[in-house]
């Protein structure tokens, strides 16, 4: 658990939903809101199995 937390790619994607969850509460509810949750899930997704892929390489290396 303490390889996603502290991982920068998982921590930069978590910092990023900051800024989508203040343009949901402040902005227009249309298309652009949507797409940029669509976008910040994305994001999170790949940084997370960009921390489980390195940690297989890691594993696999050993």
């Amino acid at each position: 658990m303490r390889k996603y937390l502290f991982s920068t790619a998982v921590l930069s994607s978590i910092f990023s939903a900051i800024g989508v969850i203040r343009a949901t509460a402040a902005g227009p509810r249309d298309w652009r809101l949507a797409l940029m949750w669509v976008s910040w899930i994305a994001t999170f997704a790949i940084a997370l199995g960009t921390v489980a892929d390195e940690e297989k390489r890691r594993e696999l290396a050993e």
